[in-house]
């Protein structure tokens, strides 16, 4: 095979990154999971990467603001990207929310599709990624709306009290949103209405992704419906 012919395999070979970024409660997660149902591609998250608890007492685990980016392990999380970038497959590490401890004898392989959603509060917050991704996306949505699905979330699918769920998000996760989430937007290529219908929010998506050339000229999804 000549050179030429294999750089046009290795780009043909190399996964197309999106970043998805947005405050707690913005839609984010629903976005990218679609995006990656709608491309059949990979969904990434940074859950997996909240640092190892274990040396505190269960209460103190439990105090942590979790909305701080200096509680995500960086220097892994950044490098596991990077190897997924190229193609290659990565043991990404397990996370209990319920013990916040991650389990130290046991990982998942997780292997690239050819297109991977990287989703997070910090996915457009941490400079060494940025280069990483071919499509920088922020989820936009008013405070008040963001307070609202993440109370219907705590409440309905963790138990928690509105009070409890309204007291963590006046105290750590509206400053911390302003203070890291919402700043990193200036990093986007494409800010879509968190608001918005679900459907029109993925069309905006596909249709940047088909002015970039990111989707294949065969592709279902290269064309508008």
């Amino acid at each position: 095979m000549s050179e030429t012919a294999r750089e046009k395999s290795a780009v043909r070979s190399t996964p197309v990154v999106l970043a998805i970024a947005g405050c707690s409660g913005s839609g984010k997660t629903t976005l990218a999971a679609e995006l990656a149902r709608t491309l059949n591609g990979s969904h990434f998250h940074f859950d997996n990467y909240y640092r190892d608890l274990s040396h505190l007492p269960l209460a103190d685990r439990a105090a942590q603001n979790f909305d701080d980016p200096n509680l995500i392990e960086s220097p892994l999380l950044i490098s596991h990207v990077a190897a997924l970038a190229k193609g290659e497959p990565i043991e990404r590490p397990l996370y209990d929310f319920t013990t916040y401890i991650r389990n130290p004898h046991q990982t998942e392989t997780f292997r690239p599709a050819p297109f991977i959603l990287v989703e997070g509060l910090f996915a457009l917050y941490y400079p060494q990624l940025l280069p990483l991704y071919q499509l920088r996306i922020y989820v936009d949505t008013p405070d008040n709306l963001c307070f609202e699905r993440r109370l219907t979330r705590d409440t309905q699918e963790r138990g928690r009290t509105h009070d409890s769920v309204r007291l963590q998000y006046e105290a750590t996760v509206r400053p911390a949103s302003i203070a890291f989430v919402r700043p990193s937007a200036v990093h986007a290529d494409l800010t879509v209405d968190g608001s918005g219908a679900l459907d029109w929010k993925v069309e905006r998506v596909l249709a940047e992704m088909r002015t970039r050339g990111l989707l294949s000229p065969h592709s279902p999804h290269s064309q508008p419906a």
